[in-house]
């Protein structure tokens, strides 16, 4: 790993030696944002679909992943703090053969997907708020395209303006949400919520890869590195803090919806189910605040997709795992970020031509998959980071676990889906394999390392 060692001009901005633009709180802020987006407002029909009125439990257990695997991230940021995130640290497991390559592309291709099935969400709720639930469907598409758009030229502006930004809009999100979860709390009917209503175990296991895609933004911090103060010390505060509150949050809102409506209603009502839960208690001005709520929350997901977009994409360049456009002029700033503007380009185009709500669990499951690698690739590391081995075996043992219930289920009930998972995990090495052989450029690996390992 000596080579690792090594620093180069072109790889400064990678490098721990950040200028310190992104707080704690700004980086806690991103995560929730990156979290509280479409997911917990499009999640509770089809989660309910499989696990019934026990979805509060599927998001237990897939918080209980999250953190696991926010463990692993936080030793991992802290150790090697980047802007390249989690391509800088399979990179680190793996070396830089074709198999670490196909990883990495796994992850890019997963973060586009994520970011158009966010950006499609806000079309939906942005048609209905401002034309009306009668508006032509070509208006979803425009919305989406739209917010993509100019939330790629707030990032292209720089870090700090992304943390503000968030900051701002999550704030909004939280108090609407926080209020109405306590509200629900305070009447709900227990019966609704009985346990001899539940289905069998192994169908709540099978929607935990549905409810850990609304965790799915927490691996975002790990793209603050770069810019964090203090990454050793508050990247793991940050993952902690962001995962510990957004897994209450949804455990609150799930018991809330499914203790207000029966099941039956809340499939009914698949894609506004939060929503159509604030009528019995606020009535339409309540179903009006969640949805706003809604448009906020997939704004703020989308920024801190785009975000990660942005690091991956300059790190998968300055690796050699992308077209050196990817990388150049800089990672950020308004001359710069070609990277990010090519990415969010891809973004615009699944989401006007591709119906991706379908797939919520196709990428929710190739992150899972990425995960349980990244443990792996930790294992390998663990004595730099400090990292106990026996959290890393739990955490891949559950992702694992998530991995394997959630393939049986969806070969047993939709084979369709199971056959685009494993052409998208395919395709990942296939694509690697041909830039490598059209570019015939030797992988680098981008330098990590803080301003105390390198001067110490």
């Amino acid at each position: 790993m000596n080579d690792l060692n090594q620093i180069g001009p072109d790889n400064q901005a990678l490098a721990g030696e950040s200028k310190g633009k992104i707080t704690l709180r700004g980086a806690v802020f991103i995560g929730i944002g990156s979290m509280v987006g479409a997911g917990i407002f499009a999640l509770f029909g089809e989660a309910g679909t499989i696990a019934g009125a026990a979805v509060w439990v599927s998001f237990l257990i897939g918080g209980i992943i999250a953190l696991l695997q926010g463990y692993s991230f936080a030793k991992l940021g802290a150790r090697f703090p980047s802007a390249g995130g989690i391509v800088d640290w399979i990179v680190r497991g793996y070396g830089s053969g074709l198999f670490t390559g196909g990883i990495v592309m796994l992850g890019y291709f997963a973060y586009i997907i994520v970011t158009a099935m966010v950006a499609v969400s806000f079309g939906n709720y942005a048609t209905e708020l401002v034309l009306g639930a009668d508006a032509a469907p070509i208006w979803i598409k425009i919305f989406a395209a739209g917010i993509i758009l100019l939330l790629t030229f707030v990032n292209l502006i720089g870090a700090e303006k992304v943390s503000r930004a968030q900051t701002v809009i999550v704030s909004i999100v939280l108090v609407v949400l926080v209020g109405f979860a306590i509200a629900m709390l305070v009447q709900i009917n227990p019966s609704l919520l009985a346990p001899s209503t539940y289905p069998p175990w192994s169908y709540i296991l099978a929607s935990v890869a549905l409810t850990f895609f609304a965790y799915l933004g927490f691996g975002v911090i790990a793209f603050t590195g770069g810019d964090l103060v203090d990454p050793k010390k508050n990247m793991p505060r940050a993952m902690y803090i962001s995962l510990g509150f957004t897994l209450l949050l949804y455990v609150a809102l799930a018991v809330g919806v499914f203790g207000t409506l029966t099941v039956e209603e809340v499939i009914a009502n698949a894609d506004t189910a939060l929503a159509v839960a604030a009528l019995p208690i606020f009535g339409t001005l309540g179903y009006t605040m969640i949805s706003i709520a809604a448009v906020f929350a997939t704004t703020g997901a989308t920024n801190s997709q785009l975000y990660a977009t942005l690091g991956a994409s300059y790190a998968m360049a300055k690796d050699g795992h992308l077209p050196p456009v990817f990388g150049k002029h800089g990672r950020r700033g308004p001359g710069g970020a070609q990277g990010l503007v090519i990415s969010a380009l891809i973004a615009i185009a699944l989401a006007v031509f591709f119906d991706l709500g379908a797939i919520a669990s196709l990428g929710s499951a190739v992150a899972l998959l990425i995960y349980v690698l990244i443990t792996i690739a930790h294992f390998r590391l663990a004595n730099e980071t400090g990292a106990s081995k026996a959290v890393l075996a739990l955490a891949l043992i559950t992702t694992s676990i998530a991995i394997l219930v959630f393939a049986w289920y969806t070969l047993r009930t939709d084979p369709q889906t199971f056959v685009v998972l494993l052409v998208t995990v395919v395709l990942a090495w296939v694509v690697e394999a041909i830039w490598r052989g059209i570019s015939k450029r030797k992988l680098e690996v981008s330098d990590v390392q803080t301003a105390e390992d390198r001067h110490g």
